[in-house]
């Protein structure tokens, strides 16, 4: 067993010492021999565990993910020869991989459009961009399966320690994003003088996610099912409907052996109150409900003032006094009729909400009341949520979190 664990040892070092060559500057050939001669069996595991082992040591993200092609390039051999998962119709890695062979095949038609491009006259270049165009936009739907990708598999991964992988991958899912938009963008908005960087970003995108379908079928996948539970695919299973597919829909359900489902377990973690997304205790949700930038009041299907948020810059001030009142008491005599009606067509479901702005002390303030229905769409009560929209208003252009 120790001889066992000293020849994975060495091989993690001898993978590591690879990657940080690439990372001094030398090049895929330099080092492909001398991997050639130590490694011939790597495991998927093992590649990523390293590039999570350089980032917590202290080389950032952002330089394995600039060199995350030249990793796959060196290491293509090895993984090639590692067997492909087998997964079951309807299973989430299943489903991923149906929309890798749709894609290759997107991409193969895209390439015939190139092709006939280049060779094309003046006269026709319009109307070939404007197919080159139509297939991008179906390209973009990638966006679904790299989100389903970063939002239902990184986080199963993360709770596993495996943390390098995920943000490196993320960061190239977003470069290729970044890169097909441009290129739909220039073929969308077609300028002859730019014929050669259409053809030439758009091959480079093109080339990039195939080079993204290869670390996801050899590398992630792979690690992936050897990593996760079967009660955590069938929580990535039942979620991916939310996010949808790309390109192809699923053709057939998918079950795991055992009945069982993570959403019907029982929470046992003492002081949580558990939702259909996540667990809060009693004072996260008092405070999450009080950093909201609106202020908001509920009363309950009988008319009972049951509940409103203390933000700082509440518009209306609330007394403690209006729990548990009758929401027609909280009114002047006035517009008590006002209020009864705007009730009564939220609660027969003539309306699902209603809106009211005015000015008022500064302020420009919306009034929204929303009529609350559970999932068998039975009235539970309204919803008030004010906002001062004024600083809204005053909002142009654009500011990107990168910023």
């Amino acid at each position: 067993m120790s001889e066992l664990i000293n020849n994975r040892e060495f091989r993690k070092k001898a993978i590591k010492e690879i990657i940080l060559d690439l990372h001094r500057g030398k090049t895929v050939e330099e080092v492909k021999e001398r991997f050639d001669e130590i490694i011939k069996d790597v495991a998927p595991t093992e590649i990523t565990l390293i590039e999570q082992m350089l980032i917590q040591e202290g080389l950032p993200v952002e330089e394995v993910q600039r060199l995350c092609d030249v990793h796959a390039a060196v290491f293509k051999e090895s993984l090639e020869e590692q067997p492909a998962p087998e997964t079951q119709p309807g299973h989430p890695v299943y489903t991923f991989k149906e929309e890798n062979r749709a894609v290759e095949k997107l991409i193969e038609e895209i390439r015939e459009i190139l092709a006939k491009f280049k060779a094309t006259t003046a006269g026709e270049e319009k109307n070939i961009s404007l197919e080159l165009t139509a297939k991008l936009n179906l390209l973009l739907d990638l966006d679904k399966h790299y989100s389903r990708k970063e939002n239902l598999l990184f986080p199963f991964l993360e709770k596993h320690n495996i943390m390098g992988p995920p943000k490196v991958m993320w960061g190239v899912d977003d470069e290729i994003r970044a890169a097909l938009k441009e290129a739909r963008l220039l073929a969308l908005h077609y300028d002859p003088d730019k014929k050669a960087e259409l053809i030439q970003k758009t091959e480079a995108v093109l080339a990039k996610i195939e080079e993204m379908i290869f670390k996801e079928e050899k590398i992630l996948f792979p690690m992936c099912l050897e990593t996760l539970t079967e009660d955590e695919w069938w929580a990535i299973y039942e979620q991916s409907d939310e996010i949808g597919y790309c390109l192809i829909e699923p053709q057939t359900g998918w079950k795991p052996k055992r009945e069982i489902s993570v959403k019907n377990q029982e929470i046992t973690k003492e002081g949580y109150i558990k939702f259909s997304t996540g667990l809060l205790t009693q004072k996260e949700i008092g405070l999450i409900f009080n950093h909201l930038p609106v202020d908001i009041t509920f009363v309950d299907k009988d008319g009972i003032v049951k509940y409103f948020s203390e933000s700082k810059d509440r518009v209306f001030v609330r007394p403690k006094t209006i729990i548990g009142r009758r929401v027609e008491n909280c009114h002047p005599p006035a517009s008590v009729h006002i209020v009864e009606k705007l009730v009564d067509d939220l609660k027969s479901g003539r309306k699902d909400f209603e809106d009211f702005w005015i000015h008022y002390q500064g302020k420009y303030v919306l009034i929204r009341y929303i009529a609350v229905r559970d999932e068998k769409g039975e009235f539970m009560g309204v919803l008030e949520v004010t906002q001062d929209i004024k600083p809204l208003q005053a909002i142009s252009g654009e500011k990107r979190i990168m910023e």
